[in-house]
Formats: structure tokens, sequence, C-alpha cells
């Protein structure tokens, strides 16, 4: 349904859209805001978090933003760096989709676009993020997450305190500690503690931290999942610090696992990609979001749903020349996405349908962030601006967090961060 032109929507319209995203759409009626926006609509709420959509492709995007329209609820499209590789959405294409789409299906749910796992790994990839990230938000990014979790933890901390000067300061901004692995190299209290009071003391104050809680990215083989009680007793340690949860590798999580972690954690923003990408295509899936394989573990195609089967053919001929596994299709979506938007209309929109359902459920359903989306507009009007400005403000000092007191408190952490591997996205 078609949303209305409140006053209210008109005012935040008028000063909640950062100024590169004005700039960009100077004409545009998409309330494309920061992230801190979304986050805080949740905290207002209580007891809820909001899909962060990764748009692989457009009929994803489409299909997440009818259903926060019809949920009535503010959400995130995002994209991580790796995606940028092998989907034809990118952190320079992502907000001019979102308001194309936006103004032509009269979305007026406020909307942020995050630059998801800006993965640093190196010197070298620390240099170009100084000169890359100012790019993507003149872009139209709104929210980035610094994802140096790769790294040791002193040099994690260093990085996002390298890094966070090039981050407009009105800006969402998420923090890692611990890769996404499943249940090797599990997060711990001292070790999101130290990062986020190593960022505290110089002024750094994250929206989100995410943890390495038990999920992994992709299709998940086995049930393991979250692990709320270590996630609620990390936030619980971060509670004076009032940083919310990003919560990762949501798809395949059961509902149940997934309304906890909204109801006895600090988790505002979960991040859905694997599952949006499956159903667009048409892919069975579990309850959960998680593909179904077969014996031969291929998965497996709904008749009638999502992509043509012509379509669908050329997709698994594609992957099998390749020599591509299951959890390899993600790498599709770039050479398959004008193929896909050349299907006739009917089929576009049975993909985009598809998601649409998906994340409806999830956001009323699951999540409980229907009717967010006001709360959001709400947080722009009594700021009085795009920019919120900060949940905390600092309370360690700066004098017990500078370069050797830093690299010495680290060394007193556990070092177990799990396997090596890519672990990107």
């Amino acid at each position: 349904m078609p949303g209305q032109y409140t006053p209210d929507f008109v005012n935040a319209l008028k000063i909640g859209r950062p100024p590169a995203i004005a700039r960009l759409f100077p004409n545009s009626k998409a309330l494309i805001v920061s992230g801190k926006a979304i986050d805080r609509a949740m905290l207002q709420k209580g007891q809820a978090m909001t899909i962060a959509a990764n748009a692989r492709s457009h009929l994803v995007l489409r299909g997440a933003l009818a259903a926060a329209q019809k949920a009535n609820a503010a959400i995130i499209l995002e994209i991580a760096k790796s995606e940028c590789t092998y989907c034809a959405t990118t952190f320079y294409n992502l907000a001019c989709q979102a308001d194309q789409v936006m103004n032509e299906l009269h979305i007026t749910v406020p909307v942020a676009i995050h630059a998801d796992h800006y993965g640093i790994k190196s010197e070298a990839d620390l240099a170009a993020a100084k000169t890359e990230i100012p790019a993507m938000f003149e872009a139209g990014i709104t929210s980035i997450a610094i994802d140096a979790s790769h790294l040791p933890d002193a040099d994690n901390l260093l990085a996002n305190l390298a890094l966070a000067p090039h981050v407009p300061a009105w800006a969402g901004y998420e923090t890692e500690v611990g890769e996404i692995k499943g249940k090797a190299g599990l997060s711990t209290v001292a070790e999101a503690a130290y990062l986020i009071k190593g960022l505290n003391a110089h002024d750094v104050h994250p929206d989100w931290i995410a943890l390495n809680n038990g999920t992994t990215h992709g299709i998940e083989a086995s049930d393991a999942g979250i692990q709320v009680g270590l996630t609620a007793e990390i936030h619980q340690a971060l509670a004076p610090y009032k940083v919310s949860g990003a919560q990762h590798g949501t798809s395949g999580n059961s509902s149940e696992r997934l309304r906890l972690i909204a109801q006895k954690t600090r988790t505002t923003k979960a991040n859905v990609a694997t599952a949006l990408q499956m159903l667009a295509w048409g892919v069975k899936v579990n309850e959960y979001g998680n593909a179904m394989l077969d014996a031969d573990k291929e998965l497996v195609k709904v008749p009638g749903q999502g992509a043509s089967d012509a379509l669908w053919a050329e997709l698994v001929a594609y992957a099998k020349k390749a020599g591509f596994k299951a959890g390899d299709y993600k790498k599709l979506n770039l050479p398959f996405e004008s193929k896909t938007m050349a299907q006739p209309r009917d089929i576009r929109e049975r993909s985009a349908k598809a998601v649409e359902d998906f994340v409806y459920d999830l956001l009323v359903n699951v999540f409980g962030a229907k009717d967010t989306a006001p709360l959001a507009i709400e947080a722009i009007l009594a700021a009085g601006s795009y920019d919120l400005g900060p949940k905390a403000g600092r309370i360690e000092d700066p004098a017990d967090w500078t370069g050797d007191k830093l690299k010495a408190k680290a060394a007193s952490l556990d070092a177990d961060k799990g396997p090596k591997g890519n672990f990107d996205d």
C-alpha cells in the first residue's frame, strides 16, 4: 500500500536526510536517513530489531522495501564489501536503487543505507579506506560497519580509531569483535569490553557491535545458531556505553531463537542475506529461510516460484561448470542480474513478492519491528536534524588508552579466534 506524506513525514524529509542524500536526490520523497535513526526507533519501541537486508539483487531490494512499508517498519538496506565483488549492487549504487524504488512505490518508512563488513585486514586496506569511506558516503551510504575483526584485538581497536575520523559524525557506526565463524572462537565479554572501552576513551561511540555469538554466514549446516545467553551477557556488560547489538548470520536460525535475541538482548539490527537471495530465485527453504538441499546436496527449485525454469537451468549449468557448491551460488548474482531483470514482469514480481512476504513475517511476527517507522521519524524531529548525536558520552580516561597501554591490555585477552579462513560475509 502506498504511503501517505503526512506533515511529520514532510518535516522529516526536510531535515532528516543527510547532506549527500539531499544533494544526490534533491527532488526525492524517499526518507533515506542515518542508521542512528533506525537504531533509536528500535530502542524506543523496546525488544525490537529490524532487518538489515542484503540487497544482492534489485528484486531483493524491492521486496524488502515493500515489506517494510506494509509493516510500517524502519529498515536498513545493506551490501557488504565482499558482496560488491560478486553482486551488481555496490556501495556506489545501493542508495540510487533505493531512492528510485522508494519514489516509485511511495515508500514512506525511513530507510538507512549500510555498508556492511567493510573489511580491514592489512595496512594497505587501512590506507585505501581513508579515501574510499568518504567516497562511499558521498555516493549515498548513511551507515557503515568497520570490520577489522580479522586482526588481533589491539589492531582491531587501532584500525577503528584510525578510520572513525573518516566516518561522518551523523552516520550510523557499527564495529565488530570476533569473526562470524559459528561455535569456534566465540566472542567474550572481555574482548568486547576492550574494544568498546578503547573507542569510548577516544570519543568514538558505536551504535552497534557485532559479535561471533554462534552463527555463520550463508547456508547453516546445523542448528547450533545464535547463543542468546552469551549475547545477553556481553550486551549487559556494555550497557553503560549504550551500544546496541548487530546480529549477523541470521538466515537459518529458528524464529524462536530470533525472537529471544530481540527480547532478551540489546540487538536492534539483524542481517539477512542468504535467505532473501534464495527466495528471489525460488529455491526451496525451510521456515527459517535456510535453503534445503536434495540427496546430492544440490539446491531444490520450487516450480512456479522465483526465476523462470529456463533461467534457473542457466544458473545451475553455470554453477556446475564453475564447480560451485550450494554455498557458492551467491557468486551468480553479478553475471545473472541483467538476465534476471530481463524476465517477464510477472516473474520479476513473484520473485520480489516472495522476499516481501518473508521479510514482512520477520518484521511483524519475529523481530517486533512493526510500527517503528513513526518512532524513527519522531527521533529525527526531536533532534531537529539528520544528526542524532551519540547515545553515550565519554566514560573512559584517554590516559588509560594510549598506544602502549591499549596494547598491554590486549595482551591479557584470550587469543583464541577460531580457525583461519574467509569469513567475510
